[in-house]
């Protein structure tokens, strides 16, 4: 795979990085098995000065919102300022992997101005843990923006005395319900296999934090109705597939194990007693990779790129790339482009990774660009386009 590197104008400050990505020439066997047509991407550094992006957000006017890990919310316009952190964040636990962490908008938000954000949510004596707030967006001419109406409509229990693993995707559903991802905490993973908890669960709600009446276990003795699926690691990646309107997974495994899931209601995901991965002392995690009555990931990465934000590819700039998945990989320092077919994972490929960045986010843009969170203290937006589109 040969790899151009020049320089050119960044879309703010008259410098930014142009990567044309020249991927395997025809014939070529991705990491997958899968064999991959020649594209050749330019990479363009729309804003910076972010610290630790985490979620991005398109508003319907172009302009993005972001939230940062240490608990600020911007608003990033189309030339790349940046805003004023927004007011009225509540207050985060931004230690280690928690934060300000993941955003949606709602789906009227034209009309409503309601977004949602996620966020590791200090609990005193108890610990913390992730939850889920609910406020409008308020911008008035001569003044900062700022959020009013703010209410937490959900809070994963118990609370743990930990800093990792809070998961932290939202994304909507086709019914107006809204998905969360909930990692289990990291010293707490045997939970994550009973049902009176929210560890290592996939949860759903309505808009307002109520149930919905649908969910596999309303009713059920003992057993959270918010939950969706169980047995999940740390799921940092979600997104519907437009194609059939459910909704995918990625998520975190140890040593190996990272893992896209379609997660059914009321299935087992495994953890931590199946899991394609190990210790990372190198010892050996659960029962193995097999188990009656659990589910298998419709793909896994051995070794772990360490998977987190997703986005299904609908767009027109890249035409050979609709209906893939882009997974953005944290310590392997790439973009993945997931070859799928109908429910199946046929390959993938390990895209930028010459730009030896974390990537915390990918979303695909109104342009129909794919737009990358850095996770950097310098942290930046970046916009992926083909080599012949760059401005």
């Amino acid at each position: 795979m040969a790899i151009q590197v020049s320089a050119r104008f960044s879309i703010r400050s008259a410098r930014a990085a142009v990567v044309a990505l020249m991927l395997a020439a025809c014939g070529g066997a991705a990491p997958g098995g899968a064999s991959f047509a020649a594209e050749a991407v330019a990479v363009e550094t729309v804003a910076e000065g972010l610290e630790q992006p985490w979620g991005l957000a398109f508003l319907p006017d172009g302009r993005m919102l972001v939230t940062e890990k240490p608990g600020r919310l911007r608003i990033v316009s189309k030339d790349g300022t940046l805003s004023p952190p927004v007011a009225g964040v509540p207050k985060v636990d931004d230690r280690r992997q928690g934060g300000l962490l993941g955003l949606a908008l709602d789906p009227g938000f034209a009309e409503n101005r309601l977004i949602y954000f996620s966020f590791s949510e200090p609990r005193g004596e108890e610990g913390n843990g992730t939850s889920v707030a609910r406020a409008r967006l308020v911008e008035a001419e001569g003044s900062a923006p700022r959020l009013e109406d703010l209410a937490v409509i959900f809070r994963q229990t118990p609370a743990v005395k930990s800093n990792h693993h809070f998961g932290s995707r939202l994304v909507f559903a086709p019914d107006g319900t809204l998905f969360v991802t909930l990692g289990e905490r990291y010293v707490a993973k045997d939970m994550a296999q009973t049902l009176d908890n929210h560890l290592g669960k996939l949860v759903r709600i309505n808009p307002d934090g109520s149930v919905p009446a649908d969910n596999p276990f309303v009713g059920k003795e003992g057993a959270k109705p918010e939950i969706w699926s169980y047995g999940h690691r740390n799921i940092q990646g979600a997104a519907i597939n437009p194609r059939t309107g459910k909704i995918w997974t990625v998520e975190h495994g140890a040593k190996g194990g990272d893992e896209i899931n379609i997660p059914e209601p009321g299935k087992n995901y495994g953890w931590p007693v199946i899991t394609w991965g190990v210790d990372y002392s190198g010892a050996k995690i659960g029962e193995g990779t097999h188990k009656e009555g659990m589910e298998q990931p419709i793909h896994y990465w051995n070794p772990s790129i360490a998977t987190s934000g997703m986005t299904f590819y609908t767009g027109d700039l890249f035409p050979a790339w609709k209906g893939d998945v882009f997974v953005g990989g944290l310590a392997s320092q790439l973009l993945a482009h997931v070859d799928v077919e109908g429910d199946t994972v046929v390959g993938w490929e390990p895209l930028l990774e010459d730009l030896g960045e974390r990537i915390r986010d990918v979303v695909q843009g109104p342009d129909g660009a794919l737009y990358l969170l850095t996770d950097n203290a310098e942290g930046r937006v970046l916009r992926v386009v083909p080599a012949t589109a760059q401005k």
